[in-house]
């Protein structure tokens, strides 16, 4: 049985940071490609940043130089710091992986789970 908890959210003024953090079961976690993706009520989930099995890593463009995605399979976790957040960076943040790294890393990986996901809100 898959699971995904996300966790390290919450509530921080423009500029701050934080670190997110997403532990993951019933999978073969080092051979999945990951990604961490957010949603806002009444807009589709978008993903922000994904990274392979072997450490490359993407972003979507308005995270980039901010946002640091990470892995460490030896405890099936993977990380998202966020630096310098902005009050457009408020939103349901989640956690999700395949086996296909360019379906993942293209935003098109269809998921049939989802873990419950971690609040960031960023005050202005």
């Amino acid at each position: 049985q898959v699971q995904l908890v996300e966790s390290g959210g919450g509530l921080v003024q423009a500029g701050g940071s934080l670190r997110l953090s997403c532990a993951v079961s019933g999978i073969n976690f080092s051979r999945y490609t990951m990604g961490w993706y957010r949603q806002v009520p009444g807009k589709e989930r978008e993903l922000v940043a994904a990274i392979t099995r072997t450490g490359t890593t993407n972003y979507a463009d308005d995270v980039m130089g901010r946002f640091t995605i990470s892995r460490d399979n030896a405890k099936n976790t993977i990380y998202l710091q966020m630096n310098s957040l902005k009050p457009e960076d408020t939103a349901v943040y989640f956690c999700n992986g395949g086996e296909d790294a360019i379906r993942v890393i293209r935003g098109i990986q269809e998921y049939a789970y989802w873990g419950q996901g971690t609040q960031v809100t960023v005050s202005s």
